[in-house]
Formats: C-alpha cells, sequence, structure tokens
C-alpha cells in the first residue's frame, strides 16, 4: 500500500512534523473494536446493496475478525504510516484479503470515525453508569448500617442542625442518581450511527445507512451528512455528564477529608485506604478523597477545552476535531478509576457514631426545634424566632445555660427545654425527604427502588 491515503494527489510524502502533528494513532488505537465493528457492518451493508459479493463479504469479514484477535493479543504489527486507527485496520485487511481493498466503498474517514467515536462513547457511558451504582450501592449498604446514628449537619461549615448519618450519606446517592440520569439521556444522543454520510454530502453509490445501523445495533441515523460529520455534541455533553460527576464525587472527597481530620475526626480510614508520611511517623492521609477533590479540576478543564475547540469551527470535517478523543478518553478514564477508589474508601470506613453524637449533641442545634414548639403552640413564626433568639443570645454571653434559660421561660418553659436534649432534635424533622431516622426509613425504600428500578 502506497504511504498515505491521498497518495494519488501528491508527489511526495509528508513531513516528518506534519506526520509527528497529524498522527492519532497513539491514542485513538483503543476505539479498534469500535472501528472493527463499524467496518463488519458497513460490509454487510455494501453486500446487501450488491457492491460486495457474498464471498467478498465473508472474505473481509474473516480478515476483520483476524485483525481484532491480532490487536488484542499484542501481535499486531503497526506500520510507521499507519496514522490512525482506520489506516492501520485497512491496511491490515487488505493484506490478508484482497477484497479489503473495497472495504471503504461508500465510507470516508469523517463519517468512520464520527461513528467509532459514538461507539465508544455509548460503551464508556454504559460502563461509567454500572460503577456509579456500584457507589450508590455502597452508600445505601453504610445508610443501612448507620442505624439511628446522626452528626451535626452543616450550612456554611457552621453547625445548623442534626441529622440522620443515613441522611446525609443518601445526599450523596440521589446526587448519583442525577448524574446518572445526565448520562442516560446524552446516551440517547450518542446512538446515532453516521455510516453513509461520507466526507460531508453522501454518496452516489445505493448506500443503506439504516442496515448498517442495524447491524451496529445502533438506535438511530443520522438526518442531514453535514450535521452528522461535523457534530461533536455528544462528546461535549459526555464531558459535561462526567464534569459535574467529579464535581460531586470532589464534594463527597472534600467531607471524608474533613470527617477524617482530627479536628472533626468522625471516621477512621482503613489504612488500605490511606497513606502516610514520609518524614511524620504519626500522620494517615485520605489521598483517595484528595485526588478524588483534585480530579474534578481536570474534568473540568477537559470539558471547556474542548467547547473551546468547537466554538469556531465552521461545517463540516476539520482537523480540529482530533482533539475530541483525547479529553474524552482521559475524562472516562479518571472517572472510572476515581469511582473504584472513592467506593473503596467509603465501603471500608469506620464511622466514629459516638464522636458524631457528641458534636451533633450542643443544645444550640435544637434552636429551630424550640421556634417551631412555640409555632405549633401559636406564636407567629418571626416572633418565634426572636424569641429564642433572645435566649441564644444571653446564653452565649454566660447568663446561664440555654437549658435553663429556656425553662425559666414563661413562653416556653420545661416541656421546651426537653426539647435541648442529646438526640431529640434529630427525631423531630419527619416530613418526606426529611433528617430524622423515621423520615430515612422511607428514604431508603425510594432510594433502593431507584437502584432496583
Amino acid at each position: 500500500m502506497s504511504s498515505t491515503l491521498w497518495h494519488g494527489r501528491f508527489e511526495g510524502g509528508p513531513s516528518e512534523a506534519l506526520q509527528a502533528l497529524n498522527d492519532s494513532l497513539p491514542f485513538d488505537r483503543r476505539m479498534f473494536r469500535e472501528d472493527i465493528a463499524g467496518s463488519r457492518a458497513h460490509v454487510g451493508m455494501l453486500c446487501d446493496v450488491g457492491l460486495l459479493t457474498d464471498a467478498e463479504r465473508h472474505g473481509v469479514v474473516a480478515a476483520l475478525d483476524t485483525v481484532e484477535q491480532e490487536i488484542e493479543n499484542e501481535t499486531f504489527e503497526f506500520a510507521v504510516n499507519d496514522e490512525d486507527i482506520h489506516t492501520a485496520v485497512e491496511r491490515r485487511v487488505t493484506e490478508l484479503e484482497p477484497a479489503g481493498a473495497k472495504m471503504h466503498t461508500g465510507r470516508s474517514r469523517n463519517d468512520q470515525v464520527a461513528t467509532d467515536v459514538r461507539l465508544w462513547t455509548r460503551g464508556a457511558i454504559d460502563e461509567v453508569s454500572q460503577l456509579i451504582v456500584r457507589l450508590q450501592r455502597t452508600l445505601l449498604a453504610c445508610a443501612e448500617a448507620a442505624g439511628d446514628a446522626y452528626l451535626p449537619g452543616y450550612t456554611h461549615l457552621q453547625q445548623a442542625q442534626p441529622v440522620a448519618l443515613s441522611h446525609h450519606l443518601l445526599a450523596h446517592g440521589w446526587a448519583l442518581a442525577r448524574d446518572l440520569d445526565r448520562l442516560a439521556d446524552a446516551r440517547r444522543r450518542v446512538d446515532i450511527s453516521v455510516l453513509g454520510a461520507g466526507a460531508l454530502a453522501g454518496s452516489s453509490l445505493p448506500l443503506d445507512p439504516e442496515k448498517t445501523a442495524e447491524y451496529l445495533g445502533i438506535a438511530g441515523v443520522f438526518e442531514n451528512s453535514l450535521d452528522g460529520v461535523s457534530d461533536r455534541d455528544f462528546v461535549a455533553e459526555t464531558l459535561f455528564a462526567l464534569a459535574l460527576l467529579g464535581v460531586h464525587l470532589s464534594r463527597v472527597g472534600e467531607e471524608l477529608i474533613l470527617w477524617a481530620s482530627s479536628e472533626f475526626a468522625f471516621v477512621e480510614l482503613d489504612d488500605g485506604f490511606s497513606t502516610g508520611s514520609s518524614m511524620m511517623p504519626q500522620k494517615k492521609n485520605p489521598d483517595i478523597a484528595e485526588l478524588a477533590r483534585g480530579k474534578a479540576g481536570r474534568l473540568i478543564g477537559h470539558l471547556t477545552g474542548f467547547l473551546t475547540t468547537l466554538k469556531g469551527l465552521p461545517l463540516t470535517y476539520n482537523k480540529d476535531m482530533q482533539e475530541d478523543k483525547e479529553p474524552l478518553f482521559d475524562a472516562v478514564d479518571t472517572v472510572r478509576l476515581t469511582l473504584l477508589a472513592l467506593d473503596g474508601m467509603i465501603s471500608t470506613i469506620h464511622f466514629r457514631t459516638e464522636r458524631m453524637a457528641e458534636a451533633a449533641s450542643s443544645p444550640y442545634a435544637a434552636a429551630t426545634d424550640l421556634a417551631e414548639w412555640l409555632v405549633a403552640n401559636g406564636m407567629p413564626f418571626r416572633q418565634a424566632h426572636a424569641v429564642v433568639g433572645e435566649k441564644v443570645r444571653k446564653a452565649l454571653a454566660g447568663e446561664g445555660s440555654l437549658s435553663d434559660l429556656v425553662a425559666a421561660d414563661d413562653q416556653l418553659g420545661p416541656e421546651a427545654a426537653a426539647l435541648l436534649e442529646p438526640g431529640v432534635s434529630v427525631t423531630r424533622r419527619t416530613t418526606r425527604g426529611g433528617g430524622s431516622p423515621a423520615a430515612v426509613a422511607d428514604q431508603i425504600i425510594r432510594f433502593r427502588a431507584r437502584l432496583d428500578g
């Protein structure tokens, strides 16, 4: 085979600088299965419409099977002039089967690569989604095991109201559920075959794009050849879903970092998911959580970088679009590893529930309960807020304990003061989605149903 796929138009070969910048084989070779699957489907369609004989089809498909095995077994010998995975596969197939020279009939690398990336992205979304569900199930298991344990809830990183530990864990589980929704929605738009669009304008040959899509098991077919080969919305959309997933994982990581600190001491990390210090023997560091937090910046960078690449591109294909693969591949790899590591970290974590309860038992954490108690007895909320706020101010000023001040107040009294006892406040928020153990019991049922649905 000649040195390039466009050798007929040029007298000489590409310069070394051009080839080094242009070649995508070092990173797009990981799409070999998708490229071969697309070629099988395309060849099957060519045979159906009479552009290949049955014998040619069988010969090419057999050669494609051989090439796939060679790449999987790492016995495939890539040539210097294999600038991308499409070139490498076609070259080797043609070496094995002369009819391989017909494999590219009615096809451009423009519609070929667009379909390959879609196939790869579809598989990646499915894999990441499975790992998300795995982490959700770990969170659910921890929530169920937590029982009636409770800890402070925070706003502005200041103690606010106590909540069940299970409630806090499931909060992250529901955020992951939205990530699953976004990925599933993106997958619907990913699941489009572009084969048949050609370089940009379709073909004069009697191609059947619907048949190709059917062979590939893809749900839809492009509607406009120009849009089909130039569309990388699905890459940007997937990068966004992965970036927001990364943000959610970063928030999990940040809380674990805080909880593992000696100041909080809410959790004890398993040795297998912690690191030490090369200098300080006493250290036990939450590196996985820190990396989960740090990787979010990487994921956001991939999204913003790729959107910047896309923003000024005229129709249709431009080589700039080769920049879609590295951020996409790396984003998927990053999310995959982060999900696996966090899952292991959380599944082996020891929650120090006594310490959590101690931190959540400040009487001030029940101030809202006092105000709501007054509201339940007929006082407007703003007035109730002011009454309780005055008691808090006096207690902080050293005029007495909050419990004594509440018990001595004619509008409150001993019944209200009983709300300040440790463990009482957390049981009172029983509305749907609330933080009491009773409310969480119903939430666990809904969450499990969501996972199993």
